[in-house]
């Protein structure tokens, strides 16, 4: 008999599937080189939806602290990323009056990308970053206190008790990589101060419906947020989302800026029934769009595999770009590994030098591309597009060109 799902959220059963990409492991279990012949655990990547509360989600398969405590991913590699990270203190310090008395707090703080600038105008900072490989960077390289715990109820009471308020408590990409939500929206209410602001970034799941975004799915992420949802969760938790701003990050995100319910100092902008009605609109509120979203992933997996044989059965080379976690979920879900690609690249030095989760491509320094000369280059990492071809623009003394496989597969010289 097949096991009863609830939601993570409202607890209802879950019975609708969204998309299921069949098996796949942990799309930051990278394997060392001399591990090629080694097994690899592999999980249902069969995502689902609540037809309540319309919470898209993952099945937890294994803990965060599994999956976190030795991270790969470091934000100060993306050069456009740090370029928003900045841009975002300014825009806060500019409008909110963050400043010297204020206590910011980031949730994720990953390597310390975001603080760095709050710290250079000497305001008070206090990262939380579970992944202690990355937290020591943070501390050691860039002097942010940072502590290595997963955040949620138990740990907001233990700041508080310590007599930290956030003034500003912000999270990027992280609502969508915590297995219990209830937990952790609570935490951020008893952590906020009673005039302060909280403001979470995460991909908008009407981009990766509209856009084919499926290869965004991977274990880490366990929910996919869209903004009538995000509402309800934070108004069950006795938070009031004010304000509202749409992002072209990840592929496409929302920025939302949350207050305490009993908090007037805050009036609710135009934009939250503007990006309300925008999902309304697109079906967002209606069962049939999210079950009929698998027949959209399935001719990216077509069309892309056609592309990729045409290539080599025309004796072309194929590399990659990028040890991305959504790269992962690509490949693999596609079936597509050393018969297709030769290897990959990633600028990172944390993800050279070993091989990509289930598909077992090795992946090396940039400079590898220059030495083989390849003829095509898959851009697993589509939203750095620009960014990348930027920085490969000498392959076009060959003639090299690239492929990118999202929303559609296209070709680029």
């Amino acid at each position: 008999m097949e096991k009863k799902i609830f939601c993570r959220f409202c607890h209802h059963e879950i019975k609708h599937t969204f998309v299921d990409l069949g098996m796949a492991p942990l799309s930051n279990s990278y394997v060392k080189m001399n591990s090629s012949e080694h097994g690899q655990m592999t999980y249902p990547l069969h995502v689902r939806v609540c037809n309540q509360c319309f919470l898209v989600q993952l099945e937890e398969f294994e803990s965060p602290s599994d999956i976190f405590s030795d991270y790969a991913y470091f934000s100060s590699f993306s050069t456009s990323w740090i370029k928003h990270a900045k841009a975002y203190t300014d825009y806060m310090v500019e409008n909110y009056a963050i400043g010297k008395d204020s206590q910011v707090i980031e949730i994720a703080s990953n390597d310390g990308y975001l603080l760095q600038y709050f710290k250079e105008k000497n305001i008070p900072v206090l990262g939380i970053e579970p992944a202690e490989n990355v937290a020591e960077v943070a501390r050691n390289e860039k002097g942010i206190p940072t502590i290595s715990k997963f955040f949620g109820v138990p740990l907001a009471k233990k700041l508080v008790h310590e007599g930290r308020k956030a003034n500003l408590l912000l999270g990027n990409n992280v609502l969508a990589h915590v297995p219990d939500i209830n937990d952790f929206v609570e935490g951020m209410k008893i952590l906020l101060a009673a005039d302060g602001v909280i403001t979470m970034e995460f991909p908008h799941l009407l981009n990766l419906i509209e856009k084919n975004q499926f290869d965004t799915i991977y274990h880490e992420h366990f929910s996919y947020l869209s903004f009538l949802t995000v509402q309800k969760i934070f108004m069950l938790h006795g938070l009031r989302i004010f304000d509202v701003q749409e992002w072209s990050t990840h592929g496409g995100s929302l920025r939302i800026f949350a207050c305490h319910v009993d908090c007037f100092n805050y009036k609710t902008t135009d934009y939250v029934e503007s990006i309300t009605q925008q999902e309304k609109q697109a079906g967002l509120d209606k069962l049939h769009i999210y079950t009929g979203f698998s027949e959209k992933v399935k001719n990216v997996k077509y069309d892309l595999l056609a592309c990729l044989i045409e290539l080599k059965k025309a004796n072309k080379s194929i590399v990659a770009y990028g040890a991305a976690a959504k790269g992962n979920t690509l490949l693999n879900y596609c079936g597509i590994r050393q018969d297709f690609i030769d290897y990959a690249v990633d600028i990172n030095p944390h993800k050279q030098n070993i091989m990509l989760p289930g598909s077992r491509i090795p992946v090396y320094n940039p400079e590898k591309i220059s030495q083989t000369k390849p003829d095509y280059i898959l851009i697993l990492p589509w939203n750095l597009k620009e960014e990348i071809i930027q920085q490969l623009s000498y392959v076009k003394e060959w003639g090299a060109k690239f492929i990118l496989p999202i929303p559609e597969v296209e070709i680029v010289e």
